[in-house]
């Protein structure tokens, strides 16, 4: 079995008008952007299925092989282009960032 990876969760929310183009955004231009750091290695992302209001509506999972690979991030080349670029776009899309947290395994059971 794999090792478990460290995984940060970032959650999003979006005016329900800004929907479509917000997740081409994401898909497209934010995540290509973000996977230029090499320490991460897979990004899923989620849409909440609750009922409709569900606060925060989208969720995406960053995998990385170690903290040191999660706290790089912030200082790579990759994330300043990222910062950069986004102050760019949120003069044409608003969208909100719930939170973010980072998370190390304990356990993982599996059927």
């Amino acid at each position: 079995m794999a090792k478990a990876r460290i995984i940060n969760i970032v959650t999003t929310e979006c005016p329900p008008e800004m929907d479509a183009k917000f997740n081409k955004w994401y898909n497209e231009v934010h995540i290509p952007m973000l996977m230029k750091y090499k320490g991460i290695k897979k990004v899923t992302r989620y849409k909440a299925v609750e009922a409709p209001g569900a606060t925060p509506k989208y969720i995406a999972v960053y995998e990385y092989d170690s903290k040191e690979d999660m706290a790089g991030l912030h200082n790579s080349p990759a994330f300043q282009a990222v910062r950069e670029e986004m102050e760019q776009t949120r003069k044409s899309l608003t969208f909100d960032l719930k939170g973010a947290m980072g998370c190390e395994p304990l356990k993982t059971w599996e059927q």
